[in-house]
C-alpha cells in the first residue's frame, strides 16, 4: 500500500453551512488520518498562488474573491492512496453532476461553490501542502488505533 499525504480545503461555503464536521468525518470514516488542520481566512496572495494555474481564465478573479470571502479549513490528510481516495470522496466538480454519496453529490448544487478542494496528484499535494503548511508547520504524525484493521 502507498501511504500518501494530500491537501484539502473545506471552502467558505461549506464552513458557512456548518458542514466542516460532516466533511472531516467522511474522510476519517474512510480511513484517512488528519495530520494537520487549521481554520483561517485565506490571504489573497496565498489564494492566487494556489490557483495560479487558472490565472488566465475568465473566472480567476471570482474564484479568488470566493475563496477569500470567509473562513475555510485547510487539512493535511494521510492514508493509503490518499490523493485518489479524497478525490473520489469529494465527487465531480459540479455538485449537480456528482454521484450521491460523495461530498459534492450530497451537499453541492454548483460548480463555483463546490464545498471542497482536493489535490489532484501526489506532486500537487506536496506543492499545496508546502504552500498552506510551510515547513510542515502544524503537521504531525500519528497512528490510528484502527490502522491494523484498515491495512488488512
Amino acid at each position: 500500500m502507498a501511504v500518501q499525504r494530500t491537501f484539502v480545503i473545506i471552502k467558505p461555503d461549506a464552513v458557512a453551512r456548518n458542514l466542516m464536521g460532516e466533511i472531516i468525518g467522511r474522510y476519517e470514516r474512510k480511513g484517512l488520518t488528519v495530520v494537520g488542520m487549521r481554520l483561517e481566512k485565506a490571504a489573497k496572495a496565498t489564494a492566487e498562488a494556489h490557483y495560479a494555474v487558472h490565472s488566465a481564465r475568465p473566472f480567476f478573479a471570482d474564484l479568488i474573491t470566493f475563496i477569500t470571502s470567509g473562513p475555510l479549513v485547510v487539512l493535511a490528510l494521510e492514508g493509503d492512496e490518499a490523493v485518489s481516495v479524497v478525490r473520489n470522496l469529494n465527487g465531480a466538480t459540479d455538485g449537480r453532476e456528482s454521484a450521491p454519496g460523495t461530498i459534492r453529490g450530497d451537499f453541492g448544487m454548483s460548480v463555483g461553490a463546490n464545498l471542497v478542494h482536493g489535490s489532484d496528484s501526489e506532486d500537487n499535494a506536496k506543492a499545496e501542502l508546502a504552500l498552506w503548511f510551510p515547513n510542515d508547520d502544524g503537521i504531525t504524525s500519528r497512528k490510528r488505533c484502527d490502522a491494523d484493521w484498515l491495512d488488512a
